[in-house]
């Protein structure tokens, strides 16, 4: 069995769009969606739909929430701020209600599935300091967790009185340890690389694999632009950061 786990799409449908037939094309089965699936793109109707049909998991973002009045935006930056009240003027009623009901976990064969960290999921921790780290392993129950939620694909792994990172593009999890795999972001990455990111686990042989995929970068960049939406959310799409 091939699992596509993929998260931050940002309402970016090229990028989406590329990912789904790389998912295809690699042979996965099933697959789950770590949230942020609006915000910053100009096509969020669009990305709910496609991923409406086809995730078999799918968890709340922070984009997500803002943009259908679960939280407000006061700890968004301005152009954050700007993209969610945007796409909170343009998503449908019927995926605006199908947003609202979305959990903030799930949990799947002993997988945790959440979008920021495993601690405190509805304050959309970031994971990118070792005090994160130590907090995201604590509240994890189990051995594995996919998160999304800073752009920035990565492994973090607690192996006895140990926590570090490795930059990998294929780990095999190794027996006994405990594992938080960061999928990156289909539609916004920012780790200086504008290739869209998702990960493929295959829990037969407990192997992560980081895979980048190309897509049409001045089609999503053109679409944010006659949207009226901020010129940097188009800009960051070819550098990546």
């Amino acid at each position: 069995m091939k699992y596509g786990v993929f998260s931050d799409i940002h309402g970016n449908l090229e990028a989406l769009e590329a990912v789904l037939k790389d998912m295809e094309k690699e042979g996965c089965e099933k697959y789950w969606c770590l949230g942020d699936l609006v915000g910053y793109g100009a096509n969020p109707n669009e990305c709910i739909e496609k991923i409406r049909a086809i995730a078999d998991e799918t968890v709340l973002g922070n984009h997500d929430s803002a943009s259908v009045g679960l939280e407000d935006t006061a700890h968004f930056n301005r152009y954050a701020r700007e993209a969610v009240e945007w796409t909170s003027g343009h998503i449908l009623p019927y995926n605006r209600d199908w947003l609202r009901k979305l959990p903030y976990t799930a949990m799947v064969d002993g997988i945790l599935l959440v979008h920021a960290s495993p601690a405190e999921p509805r304050s959309w921790r970031y994971m990118n300091y070792i005090s994160d780290m130590l907090k995201g392993f604590q509240a994890l129950e189990g051995r594995m967790a996919f998160i999304g939620h800073s752009h920035q694909p990565m492994i973090l792994i607690n192996r006895g009185e140990e926590f570090f990172s490795i930059n990998s593009e294929e780990y095999r999890v190794e027996e006994g340890i405990r594992c938080i795999v960061n999928v990156g972001s289909v539609g916004q990455p920012r780790d200086n690389i504008p290739d869209a990111s998702y990960v493929i686990w295959e829990p037969e042989i407990r192997t992560v694999r980081l895979k980048r995929v190309g897509y049409d970068v001045a089609t999503a960049q053109k679409k944010i632009r006659e949207a009226g939406l901020p010129e940097i959310l188009a800009a960051r799409l070819e550098t990546g950061n």
